[in-house]
């Protein structure tokens, strides 16, 4: 993985609801392993299968910043109110398009080959972009049976990383909980 060029950027998207050290964790593990260029955190009002976020937007990017705020090549972006979506599709063709960057690595945790098939246009997504999955305690077995691993294989880097012990659901029942 070394012979990764340094003009590929890797884009990590999603509600971010709220940012944690996971998140942290695994753009660390790609930014080395692949040797990118940037990550880019793309935050989006919110996740197009989900009913509602739990922290609004602005917190949402202030957990964020905070989180990252030592990681020169971690990058947030909000660009639901440019590009008039959410969808990662239309992200993509924004960095392709506007941006004039061609080398997309997009990082997804492997409980998101499950529904990868119903996002939008993910098989363009995977003609753009290379996939790179991030283990998620729970759903690797299960994500290796989606619709994507058995189509698109050849288009998807595995990378084994220490279990994530922590998640955005986690950090909301905790909070909820101390309301």
């Amino acid at each position: 993985m070394a012979s990764i060029q340094k003009k590929y950027i890797g884009l990590l998207g999603g509600s971010f609801d709220p940012a944690h050290i996971g998140h942290l964790g695994i753009s660390k593990i790609t930014l080395k392993k692949l040797k990118l260029k940037k990550i880019y955190w793309v935050i989006t009002k919110k996740n197009p299968f989900k009913n509602k976020t739990f922290y609004s937007l602005d917190e949402r990017i202030k957990f964020a910043k905070r989180i990252s705020k030592t990681q020169k090549k971690i990058k947030l972006i909000y660009l639901d109110h440019i590009i008039k979506s959410s969808r990662i599709i239309d992200v993509i063709n924004y960095f392709m398009k506007k941006k004039r960057i061609k080398n997309i690595y997009l990082i997804i945790g492997s409980d998101n080959l499950l529904r990868f098939h119903k996002w939008k246009s993910w098989k363009k997504i995977l003609k753009l972009v290379k996939l790179i999955v991030f283990s998620r305690r729970g759903y690797d077995r299960k994500g290796m049976k989606s619709t994507v691993v058995k189509n698109f294989k050849n288009k998807i880097t595995f990378i084994k990383n220490k279990p994530i012990l922590i998640s955005s659901t986690q950090l909301k029942k905790r909070n909820k909980s101390n309301i």
